[in-house]
């Protein structure tokens, strides 16, 4: 089964069934894993975006995962590795879901969003875009159109950054990610006005060598972009 699918199985069931991704203090269960389990999730409730954190806390509940069963149960753990590595995405996206729930938090949509990429595009784009809007300085920006570039997806990326992107409050590095997704997309105009947008950055002596590579990469991709 899909991970989508198992996943909607799994949210349709009474919460009081469902302890994906919980901890769960069974005789089996590692008491350093639960004590650093604990101290990360005390560390989230502070800051949610913490990434080392999140994916730190994240292999906990994978492994957990991996090794037991819905009831906690190793007896009735996943028995072959696509079905572990399904059950340890399950219990990484009920953990980010989870996490999300927090208003400050655009990490652990942009983790959903990766674990969703292939199989709920209007979902996958929604998380981008609410991650988006909760993260003034632009990283969660970055990080939404580095995934859609990753997943062969320059055009919904565009669609993203042009619509979320303002240049005079948001890290450089969006410009980057905006100028690669246009050549990708095969749109070179496009990525000379992203370019230029960079001018209205307040710190220009600092973005002055992003602007400079922008404009080598650009030069070098329309020698192989036809009608350029």
């Amino acid at each position: 089964m899909a991970l989508l699918p198992r996943l909607r199985q799994l949210m349709r069931r009474p919460s009081s069934a469902s302890t994906v991704g919980a901890r769960r203090p069974t005789s089996s269960a590692r008491r350093g894993d639960t004590l650093h389990e604990d101290a990360l999730r005390s560390m989230l409730s502070d800051d949610p975006n913490n990434e080392r954190a999140f994916m730190a806390l994240a292999e906990i509940v994978r492994r957990r995962a991996a090794e037991t069963g819905p009831d906690g149960d190793p007896l009735t753990a996943p028995q072959d590795e696509v079905e572990r590595q399904r059950a340890a995405d399950l219990a990484v996206w009920a953990l980010g879901e989870e996490l999300a729930g927090n208003p400050r938090a655009w990490y652990p949509l942009i983790e959903v969003a990766r674990l969703s990429v292939r199989d709920d595009h209007e979902g996958t784009l929604r998380r981008l875009t609410t991650a988006a809007e909760r993260d003034p300085s632009g990283q969660a920006l970055v990080a939404g159109l580095a995934l859609l570039r990753s997943a062969g997806q320059p055009v919904e990326a565009l669609g993203l950054g042009v619509g979320h992107w303002r240049p005079r409050e948001h890290v450089p590095e969006v410009a980057r990610e905006l100028v690669l997704a246009s050549i990708e997309a095969g749109r070179p105009l496009e990525a000379k006005q992203h370019i230029a947008a960079l001018d209205l950055h307040p710190d220009r002596k600092a973005v002055a060598p992003l602007r400079e590579e922008l404009v080598r990469t650009l030069a070098e991709a329309e020698q192989s972009i036809p009608g350029t």
